[in-house]
């Protein structure tokens, strides 16, 4: 009897070693090509430092719809979103994390950022240069959903500070972004689902998304589909992660989990942002990637806006201005 009982104990222990580790990233919507080949980099580097092995699974869709599921109970050992708002809501709803998790990794626990860029048809016939032709009669503009969106929250107050950076108050800045937004066929839920409808739809004549986004779109349709234009100004979008102490600490994770974070810093993982034309943060991987990161006068939400929970209660809270502007669209 005892045998058997050594032996099925050899048995379990060999499948749990086989089957290894797992880790659950949940992340905003247009993040996946980039985990596809960050994730399997993450794998061989924690083989071949401690000889164990580890999967990531990955979970995408709309940045605050992805954060609430996480607020609510999804068992994620790891968040990657694109704002900060939508990881502290952890703390806020069920202490998930602390108050102060973006002091745990370098600059304020974003290893990458992004810009809000403009993708229009090739030749762009309706000559869209800046922010002011988006209000134009007749111009189709494609912008994810502000309110389940992170890359459409980004994009909104990219137009609204483009007006104050050109010295318009927050009056003007509302009437712009009115007008913008009755320029607006469709709210997708997710970046991704707006990219679907601008490039399979064919809905628009420009779509405003991340700069990593549009390269990419450009990079798997092909050149002679669209080009990209770089307004005068745009907001820095700065991507946060954080592990989530209640999930790796139940589930024994916390080790591996805080090393892949750490592997979004290291030389490996910011080449890798860098070919998924995410901005890094490391000086030397930037200047060696200058060429696909054109300069551009950018500001911040901390600058222009009071941080993200003041533009979050402002603009895009259940009746915030956002709410305001497109009930009357």
């Amino acid at each position: 009897m005892l045998n058997k009982i050594l032996a099925v104990s050899l048995l379990v222990a060999a499948s749990l070693a086989h089957a290894g580790t797992t880790l659950l990233n949940v992340s905003y919507d247009v993040t996946r090509e980039f985990y596809k080949d960050f994730n399997p980099a993450f794998s061989q580097y924690w083989k071949q430092k401690t000889g164990e092995s580890v999967t990531i699974n990955q979970s995408h869709g709309g940045s605050s719809k992805q954060a609430r599921s996480v607020a609510d109970g999804l068992q994620a050992d790891v968040i990657s979103m694109n704002q900060s708002n939508d990881i502290d809501i952890l703390f806020e709803r069920g202490k998930l994390i602390p108050a102060d998790w973006q002091k745990r990794l370098p600059h304020a626990s974003s290893p990458t950022t992004s810009t809000t860029v403009f993708l229009v048809r090739k030749g762009n016939p309706k000559n869209i240069k800046d922010w002011e032709d988006l209000v134009q009669p007749g111009i189709g503009v494609v912008i994810p959903n502000p309110k389940t969106s992170g890359n459409g929250r980004y994009s909104y107050l990219a137009a609204w500070g483009a007006v104050i950076k050109k010295g318009g108050d927050e009056a003007k800045a509302r009437d712009f972004v009115t007008k913008l937004f009755k320029n607006v066929p469709v709210l997708d839920a997710g970046g991704r689902g707006a990219t679907t409808t601008f490039v399979q739809r064919g809905i628009g004549d420009v779509l405003l998304t991340f700069e990593n986004e549009v390269f990419l779109i450009k990079k798997e349709l092909g050149n002679h589909n669209f080009d990209v234009v770089y307004p005068s100004s745009s907001i820095l979008a700065e991507n946060p992660i954080a592990l989530v102490d209640k999930v790796v600490d139940k589930r024994k994770t916390r080790q591996v989990a805080q090393a892949y974070l750490e592997f979004h810093y290291s030389q490996e993982g910011q080449e890798i942002a860098a070919r998924h034309y995410l901005r890094p943060r490391s000086a030397e991987v930037l200047a060696a990637h200058q060429a696909d990161f054109k300069p551009l006068q950018l500001f911040t939400v901390d600058e222009l806006f009071g941080g993200w929970q003041k533009a979050q209660k402002t603009h895009f809270s259940d009746g915030g201005t956002f709410d305001q502007i497109y009930v009357n669209k």
